[in-house]
């Protein structure tokens, strides 16, 4: 292991050394090795007794860890290292990766979004992330359930960066397990938090910096007025990248979110065409099919309701989203219908009440 790169793990895991401390930490000393041998006179200077770094014992257990797990570890400043990043105030001093690195000097966009996705959202989701990696961006989401998952499937083939809240080789959520294994494959599975790390709530705002950095855009499909999802856009404007969001249905709490960003200013997405235009970066031209969406499984009614929101959607989509017959539907739908629900319209189109 070469020995700058043992010494910037240590640094980035000695306490109370955080990304913008550790930077700061470089720039006044001149490296990782110099800035270990300051460290305890500073917390003596600031205060505190008996200071000690990361040893280096412990840095080498958690390389040994994240090559068992088959992941590469990419310092500040490495070749590998995402140069998007770079610039940021607070970019990750290291990052575990699993999968094809080379993916990560190529132009990304950002896809996040609500984890109880509609209908609408999630072939949303699908057709701007399909469209978007044919043509020839790499799409980076978080590999949450919802929307983040339908972009990392739809984005598989052409190139996909999933940026995990706890070590790169925990699986999480478990149902995306399936898919995690997927982005290990043909993608790339992206974390700074050491291997083995389950995740926890102040991983994930970490996590949301390190998707907005890696591109040179976020778009929102469907987000809460307060979610994940809108911390990630503001860290995108604050990173000085551009902001997208799909516009929705005023009564849909689910597009509150993205209606205010569109308010504030961000950029109105109808297609993969708006985010191309928006960014001023061509690869290839724009592929005309997409793939059919895809539902995670679980009790009919509830799946049925996640999918419908205050817009409209066709009962035939509704089946295919599903991937159920419509006999097997029809029960469920009268059901909530006469329970007050969901309500029919003309033209075969049904709606979530309420």
């Amino acid at each position: 292991m070469e020995q700058n790169a043992l010494n910037m793990l240590r640094l980035i895991r000695s306490r109370r050394v955080g990304a913008v401390t550790f930077h700061r930490l470089l720039a006044e000393h001149g490296g990782a090795a110099a800035a270990l041998d300051a460290l305890p006179g500073i917390a003596r200077a600031a205060g505190v007794s008996g200071y000690e770094a990361c040893p280096e014992g412990v840095a080498r257990a958690e390389i040994a860890k994240g090559h068992a797990a088959g992941a590469r570890l990419l310092c500040f400043g490495d070749a590998d290292y995402p140069g998007s990043l770079a610039d940021l105030p607070d970019a990750p001093a290291v990052l575990w990766a699993i999968g094809d690195v080379s993916l990560l000097s190529q132009p990304m966009v950002a896809l996040v979004g609500a984890r109880n996705a509609s209908s609408l959202g999630i072939r949303m989701a699908r057709k701007l992330a399909w469209s978007l990696g044919e043509a020839g961006h790499v799409v980076v989401s978080g590999l949450a359930r919802g929307i983040d998952a339908e972009a990392h499937e739809a984005a598989l083939d052409s190139g996909t960066v999933a940026v995990l809240g706890g070590g790169v080789d925990v699986v999480y959520p478990q149902e995306n397990a399936g898919l995690h294994a997927r982005i290990a494959e043909k993608g790339c599975l992206l974390s700074e938090q050491p291997p083995g790390t389950e995740p926890q709530a102040r991983h994930f705002p970490l996590r949301n910096r390190i998707v907005s950095g890696i591109s040179r855009a976020v778009v929102v499909v469907e987000a809460a007025a307060r979610s994940g999802s809108l911390i990630t856009a503001r860290n995108a404007l604050d990173q000085g990248r551009d902001v997208f969001a799909v516009p929705g249905h005023p009564f849909d709490a689910r597009a509150a979110g993205c209606n205010l960003l569109i308010r504030e200013g961000a950029i109105l997405v109808r297609s993969a065409a708006d985010v191309i235009e928006g960014t001023g970066h061509v690869q290839r031209p724009l592929p005309l099919e997409q793939p059919a969406p895809k539902v995670d499984p679980g009790p009919l009614d509830g799946r049925i309701l996640s999918l419908l929101g205050p817009s409209p959607v066709a009962e035939d989509q509704l089946i295919r989203d599903l991937g159920l017959p419509a006999e097997t539907l029809a029960t469920a739908l009268l059901s909530l219908e006469l329970d007050g629900v969901i309500e029919r319209q003309a033209g075969g189109l049904l709606a979530r009440v309420g």
